[in-house]
C-alpha cells in the first residue's frame, strides 16, 4: 500500500522528468566529443567487416580454390561462384561475384575459407550509386585484396589479437 502511495505522489511531482533534465543540464555544458568524419577518422579494429577481397599468395596466384563453402554457408545468398578445372588439375574459379546489396556482413564466408581465401577488409568508405555498382566481380575482388594485403596480413599475422 505505501509503495503504490509513493508511486502517485512520484507521477504528480514529476520526479523522473526532474531526474532526466538534471542529467541534460550536466551534460549541456560539458565539452563535446566529436569527430570530423572525412578529416579524422576513429581507429576501427583488426576484426571489423568491412569491404570484401580476394587473396593472393606471395607468388601472385588467386588463393581460392573453388571448394564453395563460403557460397554454402552464406545466409544471405550473396556470393555466387562458378568454377573450372585447369590444365594441371587444380580447380579455380571462372566467376566469383559478391552482392553486397544482399550481403549482411556477418563474416561467415571468412570463417569458412579454409586457405583464407576471401577476407573482409577495415575498408568501410564505398558506395554505389545504383544496385549494379554493389555487385563486385572477381577482378574487383581480386583488386581490393592487392589493394589491402599489407593491412590483410598484419591483421592476420600470427601476433594478430583474436585469431
Amino acid at each position: 500500500m505505501l509503495e503504490r502511495v509513493k508511486d502517485i505522489a512520484s507521477s504528480f511531482m514529476l520526479t523522473e522528468l526532474v531526474k532526466g533534465l538534471g542529467l541534460t543540464g550536466r551534460h549541456l555544458f560539458a565539452r563535446k566529443i566529436t569527430v570530423m568524419y572525412p578529416e579524422e577518422k576513429t581507429p576501427a579494429s583488426p576484426r571489423m567487416r568491412g569491404l570484401h577481397a580476394l587473396r593472393r599468395y606471395p607468388n601472385g596466384e588467386e588463393r581460392c580454390i573453388a571448394c564453395k563453402l563460403c557460397e554454402a554457408v552464406c545466409p544471405a545468398l550473396a556470393i555466387t561462384i562458378e568454377s573450372d578445372q585447369r590444365d594441371d588439375g587444380t580447380r579455380r574459379t571462372t566467376r566469383y561475384d559478391i552482392d553486397l546489396v544482399k550481403c549482411i556482413f556477418c563474416g561467415f564466408c571468412e570463417e569458412s575459407c579454409p586457405v583464407d581465401s576471401i577476407v573482409e577488409t577495415r575498408f568501410i568508405e564505398y558506395h554505389g550509386e545504383s544496385r549494379g555498382d554493389l555487385l563486385y566481380t572477381k577482378p574487383m575482388l581480386l583488386a581490393i585484396g592487392d589493394r589491402f594485403e599489407a593491412q590483410i596480413a598484419a591483421d592476420r599475422g600470427e601476433d594478430a589479437p583474436f585469431r
